[in-house]
This record gives C-alpha cells, sequence and structure tokens, in this order.
C-alpha cells in the first residue's frame, strides 16, 4: 500500500499502527537511557577508564545519527512495517551482545549496533504514523502520542537498569529489552499494514558511512583533546572529520540518490525542525545523559535515587506532550519549538549554582521546568519533522530529524563531558564546579537553538 490515500486507512489499523510505532520508539529510547543510572556500576564492571564512560554514553548516538537518514530512505522505498522489524530485531541483538559484554570495546560496539537498529526503528515509525494518520488534527494527536512515547522511554530506561542493577545486575536490563524488542518485531510484522513512497530515492550507503566515520572522529578527537588539545593524536582527528564530513556534504549535493536533499535547509519550517532536534540533543539530552554519574559520584545518590530524578524530568514531558496536542492551531509548530527550547533553557539555568553539599530537592524545580518544556519540544519535533518534507516522504524527513537529535546528543555528552570532568582533578569540588559549567553550556545551546528557530520565518 502507498502513501496515496491514508484517509482510507481503518481505525482500527490506524490505532494498531500507532500503538506499534510508539512502543517501537518506546524500547528505543529504554535502550538508550539504560545505562544513563547506571553507568558507575557498568563502567566498574567493565574496567572504563573516563574515556570509556564517555563511550559508553555517547556510542548508540552514532549508531542512531548514522543510519537514520538511510533507514529512513530504506523504509520509505522498501516498505515501513520490513524495516520496523528488521530493525527491532538488530536492537534486540545489540541488546543481547550489550548483557554479556566482558569490556568497554565490546559493549560500546554493541551499543552502535543497538543504534543502528533502533535507528530504522524510529524512522520507519514515523512514517507509518504519516501514512495512516491524515495531516491535520489526527497527525497532531498522534504526533503528541508518539512524542509521549520519547519521554516514556526516556523515563523507563534508567529505571528498569536501576532496579534490576539493585536486585541482580545492570546486565539483566539488556535481556529484558531484547525479549521485549523480538516481541514487538513479531507484532509489527503480523498487526501492521506495509506501506512504501509511490517515489523511491534509492541508497546512499557511502553518504551514510561518511557521516558515521566524520562523527565518530569528532567524538575521538574531544575525548583524546582532553589530555592535551595540541597533542598530534586530537589534531589528526580534528582534520579526519573535517574532511569526512566535508566529503558527505560534497556527496550529498552531487548524488542523485542522496540521503538527505540539502536544498530543504533553504525550507524555513524543514530548517527550524532541525535546528531545533539539534539543540535538544546537544542541549537537554547531553546534560541528562551526564546528571546520574555526576549525582552518583559527588552527590551520593544511589542508581535508583538518580534514575528517580531522571524520572521526574522525563515523566513531566510525557504529561506535557500528551497535553501538547490541545494547543491551539493559531501557536504555529515553529513558536511551540522556540518556546520549548527557551523553557528547556531555564530550566537548565536552574540546575546551576550547585554546591558538593546539595541534595535531591535543589536538582527537582529545574527537572520539572525542564520536563514541561521537553514535552512541547517532543510533539512538535515529532509533527514538525513529517510535516515540513514533502508528501510521502515521511521517513526522510523523520530520519533527518532524529539524525539532528543524537548528532547533537552525540557531540553534546562528549562536551559535557570534557567540560564537567577536569582531566587532572576528579575532586567533588572540582567535579560541581564542572556540572555547573556543563549546566550553563547547554543553556545556551537551547537558547541559540531558540533564536534559529524564531527567525525561521516562512517566506511568502
Amino acid at each position: 500500500m502507498t502513501d496515496t490515500a491514508p484517509s482510507t486507512t481503518s481505525t482500527t489499523n490506524s490505532t494498531r499502527a500507532l500503538t506499534i510505532a510508539a512502543l517501537g520508539t518506546l524500547l528505543t529510547l529504554m535502550a538508550f537511557t539504560a545505562p544513563l543510572a547506571t553507568i558507575n556500576s557498568t563502567a566498574a564492571d567493565l574496567m572504563s577508564d573516563t574515556a570509556g564512560r564517555t563511550w559508553i554514553l555517547s556510542s548508540m548516538s552514532i549508531g542512531l545519527a548514522a543510519a537514520l537518514l538511510t533507514t529512513g530512505t530504506v523504509a520509505d522505498d522498501f516498505g515501513r512495517r520490513r524495516t520496523f522489524a528488521l530493525g527491532a530485531a538488530v536492537l534486540a541483538v545489540g541488546a543481547i551482545v550489550c548483557a554479556v559484554s566482558p569490556n568497554t570495546l565490546i559493549f560500546v560496539l554493541a551499543r552502535i549496533l543497538q543504534g543502528l537498529g533502533g535507528a530504522a526503528v524510529i524512522a520507519s515509525s514515523l512514517g507509518i504514523i504519516a501514512h495512516t494518520h491524515p495531516a491535520g488534527p489526527v497527525r497532531a494527536k498522534a504526533s503528541g502520542v508518539w512524542g509521549a512515547s520519547v519521554g516514556a522511554g526516556i523515563a523507563l530506561g534508567p529505571l528498569l537498569a536501576a532496579a534490576l542493577d539493585r536486585v541482580a545486575s545492570w546486565r539483566e536490563a539488556y535481556v529484558v529489552l531484547a525479549v521485549a524488542t523480538v516481541a514487538l518485531a513479531v507484532a509489527a510484522h503480523r498487526l501492521v499494514e506495509e506501506s512504501r513512497s509511490d517515489a523511491p530515492r534509492g541508497l546512499d550507503p557511502i553518504g551514510a558511512l561518511l557521516l558515521a566515520t566524520g562523527i565518530g572522529a569528532l567524538l575521538a578527537a574531544l575525548v583524546e583533546g582532553r589530555q592535551g588539545w595540541t597533542a598530534v593524536t586530537p589534531i589528526v582527528l580534528f582534520v579526519l572529520a573535517v574532511l569526512l564530513l566535508a566529503a558527505f556534504v560534497i556527496l550529498e549535493l552531487r548524488s542523485a540518490t542522496a540521503m538527505l536533499d540539502l536544498t530543504l535547509f533553504r525550507h524555513p519550517p524543514f530548517l527550524a525542525a532541525t535546528v531545533a532536534a539539534l539543540a535538544t540533543g546537544g542541549g537537554i539530552i547531553a546534560l541528562m545523559s551526564y546528571m546520574p554519574g555526576f549525582v552518583g559520584t559527588v552527590l551520593g545518590i544511589d542508581a535508583l535515587g538518580a534514575a528517580l530524578l531522571l524520572f521526574g524530568w522525563s515523566a513531566t514531558s510525557v504529561v506535557t506532550a500528551l497535553l501538547a496536542r490541545r494547543l491551539p492551531a493559531s501557536v504555529s509548530g515553529r513558536t511551540q519549538l522556540a518556546i520549548g527550547l527557551v523553557g528547556v533553557a531555564i530550566g537548565m539555568l536552574m540546575l546551576t549554582g550547585l554546591s558538593e553539599t546539595a541534595s535531591w530537592p535543589r536538582l527537582l524545580p529545574g527537572l520539572l521546568v525542564a520536563g514541561i518544556a521537553s514535552g512541547v519540544l517532543n510533539a512538535a519535533l515529532g509533527r514538525e519533522a513529517v510535516a515540513s518534507v514533502p508528501a510521502g516522504r515521511g521517513g526522510m524527513g523523520s530520519g533527518a530529524n532524529n539524525t539532528a537529535r543524537y548528532v547533537g546528543s552525540a557531540v553534546g555528552v562528549t562536551v559535557v563531558a570534557v567540560v564537567a570532568v577536569p582531566a587532572s582533578d576528579h575532586g567533588a569540588t572540582a567535579l560541581t564546579a564542572g556540572w555547573n559549567t556543563a549546566a550553563l553550556v547547554t543553556a545556551a545551546i537551547s537558547v541559540i537553538g531558540a533564536v534559529v528557530v524564531a527567525a525561521s520565518r516562512s517566506r511568502r
């Protein structure tokens, strides 16, 4: 079935499709956030150093960023249900490898594999929603549910990992996620109608490889640079990253089968949605990825307590994302994105000024404010990702938007780690000062994103 008449899809099929798409996104985000609350026990078990901890937190983002655009094209061209089910299977395999990993390298590679599978799930899920829900209030409502699933996954992943870490070990969380993801793949195959675009674009594997290696080189340069920014290794890695990413841009401009049409950046709605996603990843997601390790090391909060703090942020975003569908149509998607980014920045500013004697109530107000704003962002991003691209290219739109989110996250997590963890002083005072600086940096990223979004007005 193609995208020619999505309005004829039955209510039952639409409900099933939305449920499967939302659950797939939820499980992917649970996998993405599972190591956050248990980063200290995971790193200790795998004997990870400071660089290894950074790679543990950012590695799945690399897989997501590398594959989202390609899997969006695969979903549009070869079938969204098929891509969704295959991605879920790969996500499950990655989870099993994580569960049995003997060291940091194997774990990081497994997380990248999880990112590749999760990319297929996320990219095809929004394509499925766009196909089964016609544009307008119906799709806005469905996008709100999808946005809530993002927040729910972020909330439940750390809770699952922390709870199982308390009664068994951090490894059991990946086994549970693998079983659940396999079950979802089977359900998707049986319950979701197949759909694809009427105008296939073709694959761009070289572009995907250049993007992945370019991002990987950039992250490696940032991690290695902590030991000295003028050393040979980080300089070579930075140069390599620039060359690879420049080659990616040149290829995309010249290729007839480019996985991303770069001319879309001339379209203000697409530019606004992409910048907002990039700022979301580099801002609030990056800071929240680092927070559980910080509160465990400096404030003495255990893994379950750290997961509950994250829950305060992410659960609030779930509720807000569901309520965001009630916003009047007069409040444009661009306005919602800008307001959401400003709200996130305010929340992160409220998380600054900590001392090493701070307790969890000091963090809660800022987390709740950031959670409310994140819900508005997630709901708007899901809708604008599809609305900002030509009809029938929902997979590409969601892929581009989520690529920006996870590129921002991968780079943002690494930047936060560099800023927040001094290379020579791991004492509580230095780590607290580093947290305060990291919160200011991520708040600034959100504000810059809001300014760009607000300036991206549609031309008549």
